[in-house]
């Protein structure tokens, strides 16, 4: 399920705790190598995630420690849970377990954070417009974003585009020197001749090579006009715009005959307290980068 960079990062974090000597104070108990059994809880209501990549972590471990370390979950990735309840448990030989304590800790804490707020987010969004999507961005720390990415589909809020790779976004620093009233135009010509694949509800292409979706950002309703005119554009990123302007960029969309054809993105300072004001506009996309760069990590604990 993982691809090689997630597993070289749980790599990474091993050697990060371990170096050569390994784990100096575990290997001090009188019964390190008694079989026990350690309880995963959470300490908080939230999202657990982060169950379906234990097992490599124990993988990864157990390889470097030459002991069996064996992860049992009770829930799934994505399931609501109330403080204290046992999530999974983990068996093998005291200090080894008592060594993989944190690092499993900090995958399951920060991926479980990342699925909790995306989940108040989408119950947020959906209280008044139960079609919009709640997106992420690419403003993940580097190395996770598989990871973070993954979280949010696990708190039910979809992926915008994995990378630069995969799809076009075409922002205003890319659009320096065009003047609005040649937008379209200029748009039309760099967008022409480009073949699309179908679009896929995940954003991944299902033709290796062509984007599934071109997306513009505008700052303002002249620009939306001029996005309007170039059927090459799939969903328009409308930054930064106060729900008033929403609403009217909305209107705008619908009386050019595109509703349904083209979708509007809401984004820029987006938080808990305006998201249901936002979706209540009638947009069909918010994309919230804080549900990755600002995410509080889930009390999640080791119980013996």
């Amino acid at each position: 399920m993982w691809s090689r960079q997630t597993r070289q990062l749980v790599e990474a974090a091993c050697e990060e705790d371990l170096e050569q000597r390994g784990d100096l104070t575990s290997a001090l108990l009188p019964d390190a190598s008694a079989d026990v059994v350690a309880r995963v809880v959470v300490r908080a209501d939230g999202a657990i995630c982060g169950l379906t990549l234990a097992p490599t972590i124990c993988d990864v471990f157990s390889r470097r420690l030459g002991v069996p370390l064996s992860f049992s979950a009770v829930n799934s990735d994505g399931d609501m849970l109330a403080a204290d309840a046992t999530v999974a448990t983990v068996r093998g030989p005291h200090a080894a377990v008592l060594t993989i304590e944190r690092t499993l800790l900090n995958f399951l804490g920060r991926m479980s954070g990342v699925a909790t707020l995306t989940a108040q987010y989408v119950s947020a969004a959906r209280e008044v417009n139960a079609a919009v999507k709640i997106l992420d961005t690419r403003k993940t720390i580097p190395g996770w974003r598989e990871l973070d990415k993954y979280a949010v589909r696990c708190g039910g809020g979809k992926n915008h585009r994995f990378g630069l790779y995969d799809a076009i976004l075409i922002k205003d620093n890319h659009l320096v020197g065009v003047p609005t009233d040649d937008l379209a135009t200029y748009l039309a010509d760099r967008l022409s001749g480009l073949s699309l694949a179908s679009k896929t509800e995940d954003g991944g292409p299902e033709d290796a090579g062509l984007p599934p979706f071109v997306e513009v950002e505008v700052d303002n309703l002249a620009q939306l006009e001029q996005v309007c005119q170039v059927s090459t554009v799939d969903v328009v990123l409308l930054d930064n715009f106060p729900p008033d302007r929403i609403r009217e960029a909305v209107a705008q969309r619908d009386a050019a005959g595109l509703r349904g054809k083209l979708q509007l993105e809401a984004s820029g300072g987006i938080s808990l307290d305006n998201v249901t004001e936002i979706a209540a506009t009638g947009v069909d996309r918010i994309s919230v980068g804080a549900l990755t760069h600002s995410a509080p990590g889930l009390d999640v604990a080791l119980d013996f």
